[in-house]
């Protein structure tokens, strides 16, 4: 397969406490065979576990991949988070720099969320790699990137890059 092509979904949707109350409706507007990427960090271990149980039943009937972020053995398709920490199945790695991209193709991620792209609010006020500098990162990366961070489909298409995913920005997913 080329460089950065994969059946991994071009779109992801990622969960968060702010975009808790509309992940039903969004994981019915995302395209078939989106990634839905389950965090909820927020929530003890029992109503996280609840919650997981019902977006996944959606996220599935919907056609959807369903990840987890974390250890669990929870049924997911596959787990999201550092590199060193990804359980079985899809392993989806999370990098900011050169540095933390190598180390995911190393621990043979099968994919890797690469961000902040662009100002965020999960990481206010932090440095962002840019339409630039993500390119640079991403481009010649073996596994296939996924941007991450300020993304919405205007922003998709203004990096110009297949695979992409918000956790705030999906309200314009019919658009993209």
């Amino acid at each position: 397969m080329a460089r950065n092509q994969s059946p991994l979904p071009l779109l992801w949707l990622l969960s968060d406490k702010r975009n808790d109350a509309g992940l039903e409706d969004a994981l019915r507007a995302l395209p078939p065979r989106s990634g839905f990427v389950f965090r909820h960090y927020h929530l003890e271990e029992s109503a996280r576990r609840q919650r997981f149980a019902e977006l996944a039943g959606l996220a599935r009937a919907l056609g959807h991949t369903v990840i987890l972020a974390g250890h669990e053995n929870w049924g997911a398709d596959g787990h999201y988070g550092r590199p060193d920490r990804l359980g079985a199945g899809l392993r989806l790695a999370t990098a900011h720099d050169a540095a933390e991209l190598a180390e995911a193709v190393a621990a043979q991620a099968d994919g890797i969320f690469l961000s902040p792209v662009f100002a965020t609010a999960s990481h206010p006020g932090a440095d962002t790699l840019g339409a630039a500098g993500f390119h640079a990162l991403a481009r010649d990366s073996s596994v296939p990137v996924i941007a991450l961070g300020g993304m919405n489909a205007a922003r998709a298409r203004e990096l110009a890059w297949p695979r992409w995913g918000a956790i705030d920005g999906l309200g314009s997913t019919k658009r993209a």
